[in-house]
């Protein structure tokens, strides 16, 4: 039994080789999962009939499954490889060369961004660690990724991350025209205004992170790989791969989430509940770390414009700016996020 030294330190306990995923857990269809899987789906190519079937969805459960999104099936599961031979890469050297305008943390995305507050040992962190790329600043990385030239494993690093870079590359143009189509559907749906809405989600936003949750080799492990949550954006668009643990709360109850390789899950953020007077659900959400193979997933996240300000009949006011401000400054002196509650009227 070895350390698995790819793992930060509090995530190091002994384990032997993740076993692999059993083809009935990991290669069903979203025709396969439907009849059994209460998730709403859209067909993305079908949105000028379906926009009834997204309001429902978006009200009701405030995620859905999306099919027939046009991204290919090869760009996501290469992306999911990459992102796993990254993660893969000794600790040290992650931690050394992902630096800006990438950025490296481990514990919780919110609360350490570097998990140097955690080093002392493992209680109360998060199972999960994880990469942050704004996708603005991609050809910042060049052909030499984030860094390097210290050693083998830094070339490694390097030349993942330079790898990672041309896959994201495509990847994000793929997510922002989904993104931009579902929005104008939602637009349409909640009937916004305009002038008002044309700034409430901005491609120029979007950014990408990529999770690792490492593999509990205790049997019957429940561990958190991320605590109850809402996400700020205006709309999440995530690809996991076939290992599961995402959960959603609906109806005073958790829900899983399974894994449908040819689909990606939407889910409505704060910023649009916000703009939909509370029309939409804010969903939240949660993983959990059961079984003994490592997950790996990838996000796409996406905003308003910076001087966007989103008015609401339920709430003041506010930018994103504004929002993400006071996120930090109750996390620094709550411990924790209370989002939307912050902005809402008398």
């Amino acid at each position: 039994m070895e350390l698995q030294s790819s793992y930060p330190p509090p995530f190091r306990r002994p384990s032997g080789p993740a076993p692999a995923v059993a083809p009935d857990e990991g290669s069903r269809t979203t025709n396969q999962i439907q009849e059994q899987d209460p998730i709403p789906v859209v067909d993305l190519q079908r949105l000028d009939v379906e926009g009834e079937r997204l309001g429902e969805a978006c009200r009701a459960w405030g995620i859905f499954r999306v099919v027939n999104h046009g991204v290919p099936l090869d760009l996501l599961t290469r992306l999911r490889d990459r992102a796993r031979r990254l993660f893969s890469l000794p600790f040290e050297s992650k931690q050394a060369l992902l630096v800006a305008p990438l950025s490296y943390f481990w514990g919780t995305p919110v609360l350490t961004p570097s998990g140097s507050a955690l080093l002392g040992g493992a209680q109360g962190v998060n199972w999960v660690e994880g990469l942050n790329v704004p996708l603005g600043q991609l050809p910042l990385l060049g052909d030499g990724g984030g860094g390097g030239g210290g050693g083998d494993d830094d070339d490694e690093v390097v030349t993942a991350v330079a790898s990672l870079r041309n896959l994201l590359q495509v990847y994000g143009v793929h997510l922002a025209r989904i993104a931009k189509l579902l929005f104008r559907a939602m637009a349409e749906d909640l009937r916004l205004d305009p002038a008002h809405s044309k700034s409430y989600l901005s491609e120029s936003t979007g950014f990408v992170r990529l999770y690792r949750y490492p593999h509990c080799s205790k049997a019957g492990s429940d561990m958190s790989g991320m605590e109850a949550h809402s996400d700020s954006s205006v709309l999440s668009i995530l690809c996991q791969d076939e290992v599961g643990g995402l959960e959603l709360y609906k109806d005073e109850q958790w829900v899983q989430v399974q894994p449908v390789p040819d689909a990606l899950i939407v889910n409505v953020g704060d910023m649009l509940q916000a703009m939909s007077d509370d029309e939409y659900i804010s969903v939240k959400h949660r993983v959990k770390v059961k079984k003994p193979q490592d997950r790996t997933s990838v996000c796409y996240f996406v905003f308003p414009g910076q001087d966007s300000v989103i008015r609401s009949s339920k709430y003041r006011p506010f930018t994103y700016g504004d929002f993400q401000a006071q996120v930090q400054q109750d996390v620094k002196t709550l411990g924790f996020k209370v989002g939307l509650p912050r902005f809402k009227l008398d």
